[in-house]
């Protein structure tokens, strides 16, 4: 399989997101979970997006794991390569975005490359260089009581330069609304005065399709999927592109559902509690799992009698006090691993008694639901709400995934991505 955009994301919710961006644009896309081995299923596709568990690692795993990515990637085809990361710059001052940013242009042998998290549609903008989420600061957001990546700091020039040894620059909006060749002029400036990262500005899903247009000659770009939005058109502009092709297309996959929560971000809080108006509900408690009981053992046989009635909601978001109180008892690390781990068990024990449709709020505990399914790669179907498409299982098992970015979907996304299921 020759393929034409390669793309490396540092968790498996935003790996979706990026591929759902791709496929509304036009370009078959599929998502693997780690480099694929060579007995994995390969569908034609026009873009592959190699999703990692890889946000909160240490900066060496971290790169490592980019690494081979990348090396597959690059035995695949791809003539271009991208480097996704969340639209709210998720990261801490040790990493992970400029370390992997800086090794993966060590190794395409590159000098220079972009950042844009920008996501408009989602309300994520950049201007001057800060990053904002609606009408708020990035620091004022809520982000700043991230219990793994907690961003205290609205410039992205101030946090990429403290990740990275080499200069960072910025092309500001007055740039980027001028269109893509000027924002190419920009691009080649910052290189003449040795900058090799640079933060673009952007406010609008116009300005973002410009700047994916200037960066049709980059080996190597990264920011959130909104960045992604004109990158397609580089590749229809070249004849690569078939503009024919449908590219959301999923087969049916009936079967019962169920929605499993892991994140704690204000969004899900409020799509939990828009679910639990109208369907039974489990929370599952880390100091709990931490006992003597088996809580997760709990959380299973209750959603399993659930089922004849209709998709019930397993959850452990909880506001940002009762999340330090856990950790504070348990460790950061340690209480985030038990809610994974749980929330892997109940996902396996579900699939294994006949679910079919999974909605899973969460990047980390997407990362553990798939890996605890044995799932290799989802083709990837139509949206539901911005960045959040419908998936379905590459080989086995035969599932219909939805990956859901704690930060992303309405209120009620919930119950409308199981109304809308394939």
């Amino acid at each position: 399989m020759t393929i034409l955009l390669g793309c490396i994301a540092d968790d498996f919710t935003g790996a979706t997101d990026l591929a759902n961006t791709l496929v509304r644009q036009g370009m078959r896309t599929v998502q693997f979970f780690g480099p694929p081995g060579g007995d994995v299923t390969m569908p034609e596709a026009d873009a592959v997006v190699i999703a990692l568990k890889s946000r909160t690692n240490p900066v060496d795993q971290a790169i490592d794991q980019s690494l081979a990515a990348l090396r597959w990637l690059q035995g695949a085809g791809a003539e271009q390569f991208f480097f996704k990361y969340c639209s709210t710059f998720d990261s801490t001052p040790q990493g992970n975005i400029g370390p992997v940013a800086d090794a993966l242009l060590d190794a395409l042998g590159e000098d220079f490359t972009i950042a844009c998290p920008a996501f408009p549609e989602n309300g994520r903008t950049i201007c001057h260089g800060y990053l904002f989420v609606g009408n708020q600061l990035l620091s004022e957001s809520g982000m700043q009581n991230h219990p793994l990546t907690p961003m205290t700091d609205s410039s992205l020039v101030r946090v990429l330069a403290a990740q990275s040894s080499h200069p960072v620059g910025l092309v500001d909006h007055r740039v980027v609304s001028a269109g893509p060749a000027r924002i190419g002029e920009a691009f080649a400036a910052l290189r003449e005065e040795g900058k090799r990262h640079a933060i673009v500005d952007a406010l609008s899903e116009h300005d973002l399709i410009s700047i994916g247009a200037a960066c049709a000659e980059l080996k190597l770009i990264t920011g959130g999927s909104g960045v992604a939005l004109g990158l397609p058109e580089n590749f229809r502009q070249a004849d690569r592109l078939n503009s024919e092709m449908i590219a959301d297309q999923l087969s049916a996959m009936p079967g019962p559902g169920a929605v499993l929560s892991g994140s704690c971000s204000d969004a899900t809080l409020r799509q939990v509690a828009a679910m639990q108006k109208s369907r039974p509900s489990f929370q599952l408690d880390p100091v709990a799992l931490a006992g003597d009981g088996d809580q997760a053992g709990e959380a299973l046989d209750w959603a399993l009698a659930q089922l004849p009635d209709g998709p019930p909601l397993v959850y452990a978001s909880a506001a940002a006090d009762d999340v330090r109180a856990a950790q504070d008892q348990l460790g950061r690390t340690e209480a985030g691993a038990l809610v994974e781990a749980a929330m892997a068990k109940i996902a396996k024990g579900l699939v294994d008694h006949g679910v079919r449709r999974l909605v899973v709020a969460g990047g980390e505990t997407s990362g553990a639901v798939v890996q605890a399914l044995g799932v290799d790669g989802i083709r990837i179907g139509p949206q539901i709400d911005p960045g959040v498409p419908w998936t379905t299982t590459i080989g086995q098992p035969q599932l219909a995934l939805a990956l859901k970015s704690g930060n992303f979907g309405v209120e009620d996304f919930f119950l409308k991505a199981l109304d809308c299921a394939p």
